[in-house]
């Protein structure tokens, strides 16, 4: 497949730059694959539109990953934190940019009492950081950082998308991209869900910035797609493991949940406990071997 078969005109009048005031008040479109029938409805109509089914949450939660700083010549700096490499948080993969470039030992002031020095610059263009701080590094981390909006968000981060771009469901800190699927979801929701007889499970994918990256090569086959860390707990392989077990239909909230699940899952069709990474890229005709439903936001390829 070619990738000029999926794309489509999105005009950028059509994004919205700011959130509705109720998360579940957003449009749902319903697609029935076996007849092509589509339906408009409301996302808060979710509980009803669907089987009694076992959702699978992604818990991850957006840390504010985005620093700006200045090196000792006075140019600007933008460094954007991917994963932690010293349980102290002292040392960090990222990827950075400055007008003359980031060699191997630049010092970068980020903040008073705040900065970092790259200490290697790796061959896909990631740097290793060494970061210090008057007092523990994650505090100072979540002071002075910036929420990192997706690039088709056109503005500045606010106080207030501190929150805003996390699902209320969001719990294990680690990404630099909310699972977009889930912002949706609202206390309500989950619990119009519980009412109907569907039931919740959750699990951990730390969204990664290769999730923005567009496909850039014409066949499919050709790209190479970002890997991504993830977690499941013991309860949640329990949850799922029933769920298929039972014949119970499993909704995939959002692609991080539908990578993970589709990479955990083992020969029989279970999942196992434990953690992992995922590189696995879905374009037709994959085989579905676990995921049943997606619920998920518009994607360009």
């Amino acid at each position: 497949m070619k990738l000029q078969e999926l794309d489509y005109e999105l005009p950028s009048a059509l994004i919205a730059q700011v959130p509705l005031d109720d998360r579940d008040a957003s449009r749902l479109l319903v697609l029935d694959r076996v007849s092509g029938a589509v339906q408009h409805r409301a996302f808060s109509d979710l509980a009803s539109l669907l089987p009694p089914s076992l959702f699978v949450l992604n818990n991850t939660r957006v840390f504010p990953a985005r620093l700006y700083g200045t090196k000792a010549t006075g140019g600007k700096v933008e460094l954007l934190l991917l994963e932690r490499i010293a349980d102290d948080g002292s040392r960090w993969l990222a990827i950075g940019r400055a007008s003359k470039g980031l060699p191997r030992g630049t010092e970068i002031q980020l903040a008073p009492g705040f900065t970092a020095a790259i200490v290697e610059k790796r061959d896909n263009g990631e740097l290793e950081l060494l970061l210090h701080a008057d007092g523990p590094v994650d505090a100072a981390i979540e002071r002075h950082g910036r929420v990192p909006l997706p690039p088709y968000i056109r503005r500045d981060p606010t106080p207030e998308d501190r929150e805003r771009y996390q699902t209320v469901f969001a719990s294990e800190v680690g990404a630099v991209a909310a699972p977009t699927a889930g912002l949706h979801f609202t206390r309500d929701t989950l619990s119009s869900l519980r009412s109907a007889g569907h039931t919740l499970a959750e699990i951990t994918l730390h969204v990664g910035p290769g999730t923005f990256r567009p496909v850039t090569t014409e066949k499919l086959t050709d790209h190479t797609m970002h890997h991504e860390r993830y977690e499941i707990s013991g309860q949640a392989a329990r949850d799922i493991n029933r769920a298929r077990a039972d014949g119970r239909p499993i909704v995939g909230v959002g692609t991080t949940v539908v990578r993970t699940l589709e990479s955990a899952v083992c020969e029989d069709g279970t999942v196992s406990v434990g953690r992992g990474g995922t590189s696995l890229f879905i374009h037709p005709p994959y085989q579905f071997r676990l995921v049943d439903t997606l619920l998920t936001n518009f994607h360009l390829p």
